[in-house]
Parts: C-alpha cells; structure tokens; sequence
C-alpha cells in the first residue's frame, strides 16, 4: 500500500496496541487511551498527512477524476459512519482517493487519507470485497497505528519526513522500493517494529470486520479477495502487482481469524450498486491509456457484455461508452452511453431489489455532460448541457461532481458573468475544493480581470498545500493593472495569513 499503510512495508512497522486482543464490544470501538496522543498529536498528524499529501497530488499517478473520487468517498465515509468511534479519538475527518496505477494495492496515511489503485478497484469482483479494503484502512486509522508508529519513530530519531514522503511516493509502485527508502537508517528499529506489525494487523481486521457489518457488506467479500491474491502469489511467489501481499502477508492464522469471525456475523445478501460497476469500468479506462492499454479495455469490456448479470453488461457499454469518449468517437461514445441507461431501465411496472440498489444516475449524468462539453461539439450542444447541467445538480443537489460540471458548462458556454457568480457563491459554500478555485481563475481570465484571476489561483494553491506557490500568485495579483484598493487589501491580509500558517506549520512539524 504505501510507506504508511495496510499494504506496506511501514505497515508492517507499526507499534502494537495497548491490548491488541482486546474483544470489540457491541458497536463501539475500542479507545487507545493516551498512548498515541502523548507522542503524536491529532493536529501535528493531521498536518503531516496534508504535507504528504501535497506530494501525493502532484505526481503523474495521482488521479484527479470527479466520479472516481466522488464514489470512494461516498463508500469511504458510509463506511465511517456505521459504528460509533469509527473516527478515533482523533475524529479524523477521512478523505479517500485514487491512484493510476494498476498494482492491487491500497494505502493510508497520517490523518485519514486514503487512497486506492486503480488495479484494486478493477480486481474488486463486488462491492463488498472493495468495502472490506477500505474498512481495513479505516481501522488503521480510527486505532491510530501510524501515530504509534511515527511516535515511536520519532523517540528513536529514525523517521525524517522526506524519508516519509519518498516511502509513500515509491510504495504506489513497488511495496519493496518503500521498504528500502524507509529501511535507509533504520535497522535498529526494524525488528522490534516487526514483532508487532502482526497484532497490528490482527486489530485492524477486525476493525474492518465490525465497520463493513455494520455498513451492511458481506463479510465474505474481504476473505474471498485476499484468497484469491493469496493463491495467485503462490502461482507467481508474490509478483509485483500483488503488492498487498508482499507488503501486507497475510497468514494462514489470520484467514482462520477472519474465518471464524465470518461463522459469527449472520448472511447478508447484498446487491451491489451499480456504480460499482461503472467505477471500475472508468477506473480500466484511466489507469492505462497506452495504445495496449486502451486495447485491454476494450478487449475486457466485450468480454464483460456477455455476462448475465444487467450490472455487469452496463458497466461494460459504460466503459465503452467513455473508451469511446476518450478518443475522441463522441457518436460512439453517445450510442454506447444509451445502451447502458437502457440495459439498466426498469421494465414499466418492475421494481426489482436491483433496480432499488444504486442506479447509477448521477455518473451516466455526468458521461453524458462529458460528452456534450467535449472538444468539437457545435455551439447548441454546449448550450444544452448548460441546462441540462443545471437539471442535474438541482436533481442530484449531494453530488459534488455535477456542481462542479455545472460551473464547467457555464464557462464553455461564454457564460463567464454567470460562471463567476455562480462559482463564487460555491467557493464559499466548500471552501476546500481546489477545482472551485481553478474555474474561478479560469472564468475571471476569460473576463480579463487578471487580478481577481490570480487571487483566485492563491486559493486552489493554499487548499492543496502549496503556500509559496500560492504567496507568488498573490504578488502577481498585487501587480495587475486591474487590481483595485479594496483588491490590495485583501490581498495584504491574506498574504499575512497564508506567512503565519506556513510558521505555524514549520514549528509542529520540525521534530519529524
């Protein structure tokens, strides 16, 4: 996973638990005590994740696509909220990702971050195996196992936080080329961090266990998955794209422990959401878009449309549907995105538990805006997405991805007065999405209102992390010609606020 996570080498360098067999009592998790918040703060972990995090989201693998990330947090967060105490002591606010990348692999790290690879997605055969994943990664998180982890390091002056950084960046490719970068140094520590990594683990199964229960999963979904990687190791010993494995060795006791656990829990039958099926079918698309690559996907999706299951044959003229999309055939892309709506279209007068269980609404939505607002379309079309854009948000007023297609609509369209104004009043509403920012720019731009443009630039860099970056779009601010006395300012005393944070932030982080 990465140098922080389930499915990595540091993963199997975390600090036992006080009492790491301690039984889970009725749905409330078990509490740490003080162990963890005496030698890693909630903020200074908080803050840490977000350093990483920075570099996270600018490598090349980081995949910045709306539906994908919409939906994992949409599971990441559902899952959260089925037990109390899922969020720690800390009451960390989670945050779920993805990354291009096709190793089997998932990841979190300080804070609540959670990111997973496209290969994970893909492999996933039901929803239930990749809520089981995820759950897992939760329970790293909510028992604190990487502040344990960074605590201890920090006692033995042995975790830098480039080496952390580095870890994580390599550990989204190779679980070994995280090991090296966090192993330079450290071989004092390593053996004692071992002993423990299994308990560790142990304790975040069962974590995941009670949270995915409890978000009605079926249980088997998680023993079914690492099975079958198990068993492809076996065949291969543990090539590189199962890196959940080599970095996160799943024993033979605890498939049993898991088992067992499963004997306990009463059948769950569960349908999965069809949105499922067209996240994995876009997650194919994006995690290869090579010549080969883009070949594979198709390959697998005319394989897919035989299947039975109406699921399974929609998500497949999905991903064909935005295969097409990506290279440009938009006729093909529209015939293909019908096909899938009619696949799934319940008969007049059927309501079936399928059709009750996720219709995948808002993503066929938003292929569908994708589509209209791709380069070439004539003018009329572009204006109809505008309102159809419009229809959508206002239909679907919880997915952020359609907002946020609405404000692309408008700016396309030349609409650029209502862009702004509609895109300012967003900006206030969820002040932590960067792409807020960035439509802003782009929509003052259009304007020539330069000014405004890069301050709306400072933004989208202060909510990714990058604060000098953002101080630097502040003085070009402060330097257009349009730039007014009220302009100054604010940009004055953003400026200052932007210098105390970084301060701030050099000092609770400058013993790690």
């Amino acid at each position: 996973m990465t140098a922080l996570a389930l499915c990595t080498a540091a993963a199997c360098a975390i600090a036992a638990p006080a009492d790491p067999l301690k039984k889970i009592d009725g749905n409330r998790l078990p509490t740490l005590g003080d162990t963890a918040r005496q030698v890693l703060s909630p903020v200074v972990e908080r803050r840490l994740g977000e350093v990483i995090m920075r570099d996270v989201r600018r490598d090349a693998a980081y995949l910045d696509d709306a539906p994908i990330t919409e939906y994992l947090n949409n599971l990441g967060n559902a899952l959260v909220s089925s037990v109390p105490g899922a969020r720690g002591e800390t009451n960390a606010d989670f945050s779920f990702f993805a990354m291009r990348d096709t190793n089997l692999n998932a990841f979190a790290l300080p804070g609540g971050f959670i990111g997973a690879h496209t290969g994970l997605i893909v492999a996933a055969q039901t929803e239930s195996e990749l809520a089981g994943v995820m759950s897992h990664e939760i329970g790293h998180v909510s028992q604190r196992h990487i502040a344990r982890m960074l605590g201890q390091q920090k006692q033995d002056v042995l975790l830098p936080l480039a080496a952390m950084i580095l870890a994580a960046l390599a550990a989204k490719s190779s679980s070994d080329a995280a090991m090296g970068v966090l192993m330079g140094g450290q071989g004092l520590a390593v053996q004692r961090q071992l002993n423990f990594s299994r308990e560790a683990e142990r304790e975040a199964d069962r974590v995941g266990f009670q949270i995915m229960s409890a978000g009605g999963y079926d249980t088997t979904g998680m023993v079914g998955f690492f099975k079958r990687l198990q068993s492809a190791s076996k065949l291969y010993d543990i090539p590189a794209h199962m890196a959940h494995l080599s970095s996160h060795p799943l024993t033979a006791e605890r498939i049993t422990d898991m088992q067992a656990r499963i004997r306990e829990l009463p059948k769950k039958p569960r349908v999965d959401n069809l949105d499922f099926q067209l996240v994995r079918a876009r997650a194919r698309v994006l995690q290869d878009e090579s010549v080969n690559g883009r070949r594979d996907a198709r390959t697998a999706f005319e394989a897919q449309l035989k299947e039975q299951h109406r699921h399974q044959q929609a998500g497949a003229q999905y991903g064909l549907a935005f295969l097409a999309l990506r290279q440009g055939n938009l006729a093909e892309a529209q015939s293909w995105l019908d096909k899938a709506r009619a696949t799934v279209k319940p008969k007049e007068g059927v309501l079936s538990a399928e059709s009750n269980a996720g219709d995948g609404a808002t993503m066929f939505a938003g292929l569908a805006l994708e589509i209209k607002l791709a380069p070439g379309q004539p003018q009329p079309v572009v204006q109809q997405a505008v309102q159809d854009a419009d229809a959508a948000r206002q239909r679907y007023p919880l997915s952020r991805a359609l907002a946020r297609q609405y404000g692309e609509a408008l700016i396309a369209a030349g609409r650029y007065d209502e862009a702004t104004r509609y895109l300012r009043d967003q900006t206030q509403l969820y002040r932590e999405e960067p792409k807020l920012h960035d439509m802003l720019a782009k929509a003052y731009a259009r304007q020539g209102k330069i000014a405004l443009q890069h301050m709306a630039l400072a933004e989208s860099y202060v909510m990714a992390g990058a604060l000098p970056a953002a101080v630097a779009q502040l003085e070009l601010a402060r330097k257009a010609g349009d730039v007014s006395f009220y302009d100054q300012a604010v940009i004055d005393a953003r400026e200052r606020e932007i210098k105390e944070r970084q301060k701030a932030e050099k000092e609770q982080l400058k013993d790690f």
